[in-house]
């Protein structure tokens, strides 16, 4: 499985249905369950992003289906950042020789 950070922010329409936001967050991880991802982490954050989720998805193709099936909702706006973790990430700089 791969590993993506997700920031997310709100748009008008979203925040405006704020207190309809836990469902549309069970919605999506019931949503990324069927694409055969999950959900690891998620955080209602203060700063630049309203909330940053930490995903697993079998591949990048499938977190793209995700984040654009998220958006035709109208409610968020993501950014999705591949994460590698530790071990990949030394396998990584060992490379360079």
């Amino acid at each position: 499985m791969t590993n993506y950070i997700v920031l997310i922010n709100w748009t008008e329409q979203g925040a405006k249905n704020v207190r309809e936001s836990p469902k549309r967050l069970d919605a999506a991880k019931k949503l990324l369950g069927d694409m055969g991802g999950s959900f690891k982490a998620f955080y209602l954050t203060m700063g630049e992003c309203d909330m940053v989720a930490i995903v697993e998805a079998p591949d990048d193709a499938v977190l793209a289906r995700f984040s654009l099936m998220l958006a035709t909702g109208g409610n968020v706006r993501t950014r999705t950042l591949k994460a590698f973790p530790e071990l990949a990430y030394r396998e990584i700089i060992a490379s360079l020789g």
